[in-house]
């Protein structure tokens, strides 16, 4: 068995090795893309004052959540700003967002496919719990190797942790389509896709907003986690005060990322019970 190990320990180093020698090329052009992408939302998303950014989300909290939600919301961006932490925040977010839209891009697309066939949707399945029981950290690995510290082995890693929750609920609702709904489609005539535009995506829309909401939050957590990564944001507050002791500037942080997780589960997933309604 050990033999087997080294085996395998030897081609993993092997083939990181010839990525390094052979694509450095590639892959710092694929960093330097995505770090001058994140650096131009992070702008876009700090053009607007501190002030504006509360009154919005205290609007939309209002909104879909009551007026106690908007009131908590406000008062705890209020706070992140009072602490000094405003860029950070704004900084975490941007990562968040960008992660979560590009792992949705590729799992819903994906999510589709799989969830046609009953055989996919098994093997798929398989792949994504051995992604889920991995420890978060080890995506960073490859991508510090690759693309080296900074925003994009962020986006890299945390856009690996959210694809498999929204993937494997889009599969799910597509699957889960009653069969006479697309009997009834074949009986009308309507080709397949017209079936899977009309007929399956719609009755799956509860499952992927559900898989919507999972994805954000895995993909917050893994943020703050990539801050060991110089990914920026809070994450590499909390890891840079905790390297030099500042004992209260970790806590501060800490404070930050439980404002910011609340804030976004409460709106996501009222947004995602609105549009269940809606459905």
């Amino acid at each position: 068995m050990s033999t087997i190990i080294e085996a395998f320990d030897a081609v993993v180093d092997t083939s990181l090795a010839w990525l390094i020698d052979e694509a450095s090329g590639f892959f710092s052009a694929i960093s330097t893309g995505m770090d001058a992408a994140y650096s131009a939302s992070n702008t876009l998303m700090m053009f607007a004052p501190w002030w504006v950014v509360v009154l919005i989300v205290a609007l939309v909290g209002w909104r879909v959540n009551g007026v106690l939600f908007a009131i908590t919301a406000a008062a705890g961006l209020w706070l992140c700003q009072t602490m000094g932490l405003w860029t950070e925040t704004i900084a975490t977010l941007t990562l968040v967002f960008s992660s979560t839209l590009l792992a949705l891009l590729i799992a819903i697309p994906l999510g589709v496919l799989v969830g046609l066939s009953a055989k996919w949707k098994h093997s798929a399945e398989l792949v994504l719990d051995f992604i889920q029981t991995m420890p978060p950290y080890i995506f960073l690995l490859p991508g510090i190797a690759l693309l080296g510290y900074g925003p994009a082995t962020a986006i890299w890693a945390t856009c690996l942790v959210a694809i498999p929750p929204a993937l494997r609920l889009t599969a799910h609702g597509i699957f889960m389509t009653p069969a006479q709904y697309c009997e009834l489609g074949s009986a009308v005539g309507m080709k397949p896709v017209s079936q899977v535009l009309k007929i399956r995506l719609p009755f799956a829309i509860p499952s992927i907003l559900a898989g919507i909401n999972q994805s954000l939050m895995l993909s917050f957590g893994m943020v703050v986690i990539a801050g060991i990564a110089g990914s920026g944001g809070l994450g590499q507050t909390i890891y840079e005060a905790v390297r030099t002791l500042k004992i209260d500037l970790a806590v501060n942080a800490g404070i930050a990322i439980v404002v910011l997780t609340i804030i976004l589960d409460r709106i996501s997933q009222a947004l995602c019970t609105t549009e269940k309604g809606a459905v």
